[in-house]
């Protein structure tokens, strides 16, 4: 079995107040490049986008590009409106960026033939980059029907999915209708050890952005053929239960880690006393949980 893809969906630093911190930003997107993981989803929902202007999208677009030089580096240019996300795909081109990520259109509902509509036109603007559509219904109000999935995988410049909260027979069902060399990626961290039953290459993962190792450990173990993976799924559970996707549980456990990764900008709970105590816990285990050779 090939070794499953993890890119990690990156946090972005903010100050107390709700200031961007770049440099606090920088320092995330640094401990991702040294990490071993394949690549950063940057400016996803991990990374608050729905708060960021555009002038703050492109700065961060810019310190992406250079800390996470000589590894993937896909960059999420979703927006309310197409109007948007044009712009977007053009102030990533310019920043030397090969491959972007689409959220579907949110808040109002969209059907089908709409839903096509919009990704041919990020097709026709996305000369030169590789896009992945970004299927997150649970957050959109919006899914990507099969049937349009059929139609928009096969639209010039777009080679694959990210598919968040939707089961594993979702990815099967999007692969029985995509093109064989097509992408797809689930958001489910947990099932980075099944995706390939279903037709996936991997996963995109925001809880490797903070406790990395337990993912690049069961990767490597399915890589080398082993079979035996219950101890490292039960740390992949581990990392997944305590974190539980939470920004502000990510930047908690970054900021324990020596990483100036600030505050969530958007209305997140900070981790209470036992939450805190069990990032600790999880960060001290998996400083010392050792890869596979």
């Amino acid at each position: 079995m090939s070794q499953p893809d993890i890119i990690t969906a990156l946090p972005i630093a903010f100050d107390k107040d709700g200031a961007l911190n770049l440099d606090g930003t920088r320092e995330i997107f640094r401990k991702t490049a040294g990490s071993g993981v394949q690549g950063g989803l940057v400016l996803g929902t991990t990374g608050e986008f729905v708060s960021l202007g555009f002038e703050e999208r492109g700065r961060i677009v810019k310190a992406a590009v250079e800390e996470l030089a000589g590894m993937r580096c896909i960059i999420h240019v979703g927006a309310a409106s197409l109007y948007e996300v044009l712009q977007l795909i053009d102030q990533a081109r310019a920043a030397g960026v090969t491959e972007i990520a689409v959220i579907t259109p949110y808040y109002l509902p969209v059907t089908d033939a709409e839903m096509v509509r919009f990704f041919t036109a990020v097709s026709d603007a996305s000369a030169g980059l590789d896009v992945y559509i970004y299927v997150f219904q649970a957050r959109t109000g919006n899914t990507v029907t099969a049937d349009a999935m059929a139609t928009i995988s096969r639209l010039p410049n777009i080679v694959g999915a990210k598919v968040s909260g939707e089961p594993l027979s979702r990815l099967a069902e999007y692969r029985a209708v995509v093109p064989d060399e097509f992408i797809i990626y689930t958001g489910s961290d947990r099932d980075i050890a099944r995706v390939a039953e279903y037709g996936a290459q991997g996963v995109i993962s925001g809880i490797a952005s903070t406790l990395p190792v337990p993912f690049t450990d069961i990767a490597a173990k399915i890589g080398a053929g082993e079979t035996d993976l219950a101890d490292a799924q039960a740390a992949v559970d581990d990392a997944v239960d305590t974190v539980q996707g939470d920004m502000a549980r990510m930047k908690a456990a970054l900021r324990m880690q020596g990483v100036h990764a600030g505050w969530p900008r958007m209305a997140l709970q900070e981790p209470n006393e036992q939450e805190l105590a069990d990032l600790e816990r999880a960060v001290r285990e998996y400083d010392r949980f050792a890869p596979a050779d």
